[in-house]
C-alpha cells in the first residue's frame, strides 16, 4: 500500500522527495525478471497489468465516494465524480491500444510462464463489479475460503450498489420510490423494476437537473461496456479461440459478459421517451 512519507526536516531527518513520496523505490522494483528473465513484450504485458490494477484500486475509491455522495444527495460533488470515473474509463480503454501493439507470436514468447494465472482472478475488477450491481455467488470459486481476497469480496457482496444509492438519492430528492426497492436484498442482481421505470420517465420529462445524473449514469454503463468489447477484441486478436489462461475459457467467456448493463431501468426507458 502506498503510504505517505513522514518528513521532518530541522529535526535531523531527510526532506521528501518525489521518489519517497510515491515509494518509487518499491514501486519499480515490482516488475520481477524471474530467474529466466524476460522476454521482451513481457514487460510491456506486466507494467499495463499493473497499471489496470492501480486503476481499479482508484475507480473503487471514487465509487465508494460517490456513493457516499448521492446517499447525501450531495449533487455537484457525484457529478464531478461521476465525471472523473469516465475520464478514467477512457485511460482504461486507450490502454488497450498499448497492449494490441503485441503480436500474437509476441504473446506466445512468454505465455507459458503465466502458468494458472488470469486476468479472471483479479479481485479488484470483481470488487467493481459487485459495486456496480454485477452479483454473483460463483465468483467466489476463485479464491480461497476466508482469505484476503475472499473476505474483501464477501464484504462488497453485501454492500449497497451504486443502483441503491442513487435509489435513495432519488427518494431524498422527492421522489417516492417503492420500500420494497429501498430495502432490497443487495446481494441479489439488479433487475428491471418498472415502477422504478414509471419514476424515472417522469424524471425526464419534468426535473432536467436530475436527468444529468441519470445520463452521467448511463455514461458510466456504456463506459464500462466499451471497456469489456475492446478487452474481448484484444484478447480475440491475440489468442483467437484458444483457451484464456489459468483454465478460463477466454473470449468465449468474455464475450458472453457483454452487453449486459449494470443500470437496466435507465437503458428501459429509452422505449417510452
Amino acid at each position: 500500500m502506498l503510504r505517505p512519507y513522514k518528513s521532518r526536516k530541522g529535526e535531523g531527518m531527510e526532506s521528501l522527495t518525489y521518489s519517497k513520496y510515491l515509494h518509487l523505490d518499491e514501486l519499480l522494483s515490482l516488475q520481477h525478471e524471474g530467474e529466466a528473465g524476460y522476454e521482451h513484450d513481457q514487460m510491456l504485458f506486466i507494467v499495463i497489468h499493473q497499471v489496470y490494477e492501480l486503476w481499479f484500486k482508484e475507480m473503487l475509491y471514487e465509487a465508494d465516494y460517490l456513493a457516499g455522495s448521492l446517499f447525501a444527495a450531495d449533487t455537484p460533488r457525484a457529478l464531478h465524480t461521476l465525471r472523473r470515473m469516465l475520464t478514467i474509463l477512457k485511460t482504461m480503454v486507450g490502454q488497450v491500444d498499448i497492449l494490441e501493439t503485441m503480436t500474437p507470436l509476441d504473446f506466445l514468447t512468454f505465455r507459458d510462464k503465466l502458468d494458472s494465472s488470469s486476468g479472471f482472478q483479479s479481485f479488484q475488477f470483481r470488487e467493481v463489479e459487485f459495486l456496480l450491481g454485477y452479483k454473483r455467488r460463483g465468483v467466489f470459486n476463485n479464491y480461497e475460503q476466508g482469505g484476503e481476497y475472499w473476505n474483501r469480496l464477501e464484504k462488497r457482496y453485501r454492500q449497497p450498489t451504486l443502483w441503491d444509492a442513487f435509489l435513495h438519492y432519488l427518494g431524498r430528492q422527492g421522489y417516492v420510490i417503492p420500500e420494497s426497492e429501498l430495502a432490497r436484498d443487495v446481494t441479489l442482481p439488479l433487475t428491471p423494476s418498472p415502477e422504478i421505470q414509471r419514476v424515472l420517465i417522469d424524471l425526464y420529462r419534468t426535473d432536467s437537473a436530475n436527468v444529468r445524473v441519470c445520463e452521467r449514469l448511463i455514461d458510466l454503463d456504456e463506459g464500462f461496456q466499451e471497456w469489456r468489447y475492446r478487452h474481448v477484441k484484444m484478447v480475440e486478436r491475440t489468442i483467437g479461440g484458444k483457451p484464456g489462461t489459468g483454465g478460463s475459457a477466454g473470449v468465449g467467456y468474455l464475450s458472453a459478459t457483454l452487453f449486459k448493463p449494470f443500470f437496466p431501468d435507465l437503458w428501459a426507458i429509452r422505449t417510452e421517451l
